[in-house]
């Protein structure tokens, strides 16, 4: 087209996503007929497409390479996990047609799809989070249209790569799965949360808030500023080796890493002395003042600092000392929250702020003051051999999942080793301006259809008035 001849960017963006909505519609529209042993033979397709070792590889490297952020190894180690976790979870979960019959109540359940999702997905976890999506929406007979981070788009390109033959080996359509075209756009990516039929939004507050405000139905989820506390009960070593390899890997760059460690000053020494162990490095009073000026832009990590190696932040903050150059993470004493000291917040880095206090409740009283300034509904941490501590957050802090004796990363999002479903989205309530408070999941990527019958005489229930109020009367002489 001519200068004047070009449209506006609003429309094109516009036309270019309903393009793609239009080719969503049809392949959905032909996969509504799948049976469930059909779907399944399509998610077993989308997840060998990343399991795959040569797939994940490539993935993983080139996703290190274009983004910059995390490390290879632990890339293809999440990818695969990720994945093969929520393999698990979907075996033989019933997403097609009645999912459940109870003849007492008369109920019959039944699943339909939601239509086309528009799924926006971050930098940091490239690879995993859409295909976490993608399975995730095939298992429910949908379509998915991803929309990646800039820096993430070459590596979603050759996912669905891989994905497309997957799905042409099982002789299902390719435009179930498809992304946005590069240069991805914000605007591009409104437009993609307007006209499809659910948002599934992770990363960036912003395009969660945006997915919110869309007009669509939408679930995304809330940011991460996870804390732990550490009491005088609990196995130190065992405490600080957990903490150790979830806060260094893939370099941090998972919301449900532990971000500040919260110590009941009776054992604050020793764990400190077991973190030393596990590769951890304390920086002096001057060398913390330095990494906080180099880091720290608005009280937010400046990106040249996230999610890179240890070694990497001590040099681009000037620091020099051996012992942080051969630290697998660097720990920072800390005293207080919010913008003014912005390590007590989200670091996405191998960085770690270590408070220290009287007792358990006070611990549980800074815990809630850190969630309060960022990373509310989301999680915390604890270890502990006392499980009554564990019920004790759980009553009081706004916070969805309470991770009891556990490395915080590896379970939030789900593991073999505990029960929530594996993703890479974890809804934090309406603490985080949240729609939903677990993890998301293959359920949420379902209509329910309710074939409702009348129920035998038996079972009917119609309550008495007595019943209901007698009590209440009674006591307040009504």
């Amino acid at each position: 087209m001519g200068g004047k001849d070009r449209l506006p960017l609003s429309d094109s963006a516009a036309a270019i996503v309903a393009a793609l909505v239009a080719r969503a519609r049809a392949a959905q529209a032909a996969f509504d007929a799948a049976t469930q042993e059909d779907v399944d033979e399509v998610v077993t397709a989308a997840g060998w497409a990343i399991v795959d070792p040569e797939h994940n590889r490539a993935l993983a490297e080139l996703a290190v390479r274009d983004t910059g952020l995390g490390n290879v190894s632990d890339k293809m180690a999440k990818n695969r996990r990720k994945t093969m976790g929520l393999l698990r979870d979907l075996a033989g979960a019933k997403s097609v047609g009645v999912i459940a019959d109870d003849p007492d109540s008369g109920l019959v359940e039944i699943a339909r799809p939601v239509g086309v999702v528009g799924a926006i997905t971050p930098s940091t976890n490239p690879a995993a989070t859409p295909a976490n999506n993608i399975i995730n929406a095939l298992k429910g007979r949908n379509a998915i249209i991803v929309a990646p981070s800039p820096k993430g788009a070459s590596t979603l390109s050759l996912l669905l790569t891989y994905v497309h033959a997957g799905l042409d080996r099982v002789d299902v359509p390719r435009d179930l799965v498809q992304q946005l075209p590069s240069p991805v756009t914000r605007e591009m990516t409104m437009e993609l949360m307007r006209q499809v039929d659910l948002v599934v939004a992770t990363g960036s507050q912003t395009n969660v808030r945006g997915a919110y405000a869309s007009g669509t139905p939408a679930i995304g989820v809330g940011a991460g500023n996870v804390a732990v506390i550490v009491d005088e009960t609990a196995d130190l070593a065992d405490a600080a080796d957990k903490i150790a390899v979830s806060k260094t890997f893939d370099n941090a760059t998972s919301c449900s890493s532990e971000n500040s460690v919260i110590a009941v000053a009776a054992i604050a020494e020793p764990l400190l002395a077991a973190l030393t162990e596990a590769g951890g490095a304390v920086l002096q009073e001057g060398e913390a003042r330095a990494l906080e000026r180099a880091m720290f832009v608005d009280a937010r990590p400046g990106p040249a600092f996230v999610a890179q190696s240890a070694s990497a932040i001590a040099l681009r903050a000037g620091l020099s000392r051996p012992a942080l150059l051969d630290a697998r993470f660097l720990i920072v004493a800390e005293t207080g929250v919010g913008t003014e000291h912005p390590f007590s917040g989200e670091k996405l880095s191998p960085v770690l702020a270590f408070y220290r206090v009287p007792d358990f409740a006070a611990a549980a009283k800074l815990a809630a003051e850190l969630l309060r300034y960022q990373g509310a509904g989301h999680s915390v941490g604890l270890h502990t051999r006392d499980d009554h501590r564990a019920l004790d957050l759980g009553l009081s802090l706004p916070v969805c999942r309470v991770i009891v004796n556990q490395a915080h990363c590896f379970a939030t999002g789900g593991s073999f080793d505990n029960a929530l479903p594996f993703s890479l989205s974890m809804g934090c309530g309406t603490w985080g301006r949240n729609s939903i408070s677990d993890n998301l999941n293959y359920r949420h990527f379902l209509n329910i259809t309710r074939v409702v019958r009348p129920l035998a005489a038996e079972h009917v229930r119609e309550p008495t008035e007595e019943a209901l109020f007698g009590k209440y009367r009674r006591k307040f002489k009504l």
